[in-house]
């Protein structure tokens, strides 16, 4: 790769540039950069024409508020919105499988399986496993009951041998397949013990 300089005294990459980047691009203001605190909502929010023509406002006037903390758009569940925290309300194990020996933690409400990394039990090690929502494995913190839920992807789920395809209670020791994978199912929350 050859770079190019121009005249400015500034080097390109002519295979990707026409021109220099830096000097190509007209009218455009580079301010230094500056840390997030010190950065007010009044510098980020475009400013209003002359005259205000064209512009619309919030009700009552105003600047929009910036969101709280906790407020930045991300679904909770319950217990999370109750604790402040997302704790732990039960695991599975890999008893069989390339995974084997590794846990994996179940929070309230809806669990995610799957071999993916935006799962919330992402089983990495089986390509067996569909990479999103194989299954579903979900805690109601009011009934304190789980249950295994078939995902909606192509591969089956089963259920101490039985494919499941509505959503089956789950209770200590159940054993969870998808693909060539078993987990055992060790629950924390029960009618003995919960967070709240």
């Amino acid at each position: 790769m050859a770079l190019k300089r121009c005249e400015n005294g500034h080097y390109f990459d002519p295979a990707k540039h026409t021109t220099c980047p830096s000097c190509g691009v007209q009218n455009i203001n580079f301010e230094p950069t500056r840390k997030k605190d010190e950065i007010k909502l009044a510098d980020t929010l475009p400013q209003a024409p002359a005259g205000g023509a064209g512009v619309t406002a919030p009700a009552g006037g105003g600047a929009p508020k910036p969101p709280r903390a906790g407020e930045d758009g991300k679904t909770v569940s319950l217990i999370h919105k109750k604790a402040g925290i997302d704790p732990v309300v039960g695991w599975l194990v890999c008893v069989e499988g390339a995974d084997r020996g590794r846990d994996y933690r179940i929070r309230s409400e809806k669990n995610f399986i799957g071999r993916g990394e935006s799962m919330d039990v992402a089983i990495r090690g089986d390509e067996t496993v569909s990479r999103e929502n194989h299954a579903v494995v979900s805690f109601n913190p009011k009934a304190r009951q789980f249950k295994l839920h078939p995902g909606d992807s192509r591969g089956l789920v089963y259920l101490n041998g039985e494919e499941v395809d509505h959503p089956s209670p789950l209770k200590a020791g159940d054993h969870i397949e998808l693909g060539q994978t078993k987990l055992l199912f060790v629950p924390l929350c029960d009618d003995t013990f919960t967070w709240e």
